[in-house]
């Protein structure tokens, strides 16, 4: 029996973990962040930020310690998971990353840039899961699998300031999760021909 994904499938793997905030459950949204740590595609590897936050008058702002990758991610990924983070006229701003922490305490993401300097945060978390979304699944066509590890608190600061929101529950098929989550060990793959 064949598997439904081949490795010549895969377009990208690395990490992608998130935050959404949301005064009502998800319908809509105050804060959005995508932090993507990037170890292969086709543009390279590297790091990507991509937020839309009310700390930043609800304006996209992206930073990438590598721009090409940040770009590939945008029309490969981000077109399909949040629209407004793929308009390629949004300027990329060079920065430099670093973990800090991990799932058995508190685990953070800096992002440090010429004009910024931006905190995400994830704890307290639930039991983590492994995401299975094959091509043609949640109406994408490619796919992804994904270790979760979803937080019960996280945070988004902007230079020192953070936004009042925290994440809110949500079901990833029978399993319990949040609005955010380390999503660690992720591949996107493309539908076989």
């Amino acid at each position: 029996m064949s598997s439904p994904v081949d490795p010549n499938d895969v377009m990208m793997t690395g990490e992608n973990s998130f935050i959404r905030f949301s005064p009502d459950g998800g319908k809509t949204q105050t804060d959005r962040a995508s932090h993507l740590r990037v170890l292969w595609c086709p543009a390279g590897a590297g790091h990507a930020l991509f937020l839309k936050s009310s700390l930043g008058g609800d304006a996209v702002k992206i930073w990438s310690d590598n721009p090409p990758v940040a770009r590939w991610l945008q029309k490969e990924i981000e077109s399909f998971l949040f629209p407004a983070f793929a308009d390629a006229k949004t300027p990329v701003t060079q920065a430099s990353f670093a973990r800090l922490g991990g799932i058995d305490s508190k685990a953070a993401e800096l992002v440090t840039a010429k004009d910024a300097e931006i905190l995400l945060t994830w704890e307290d978390f639930l039991a983590p899961f492994v995401l299975n979304m094959p091509p043609g699944s949640a109406n994408r066509p490619i796919g992804v699998f994904s270790t979760f590890f979803p937080a019960r608190r996280a945070r988004i600061a902007l230079n020192g300031k953070a936004t009042a929101g925290t994440p809110y529950p949500e079901k990833r098929g029978e399993r319990d999760s949040t609005s955010a989550c380390l999503a660690w060990s992720e591949s996107w793959v493309r539908p076989r021909n």
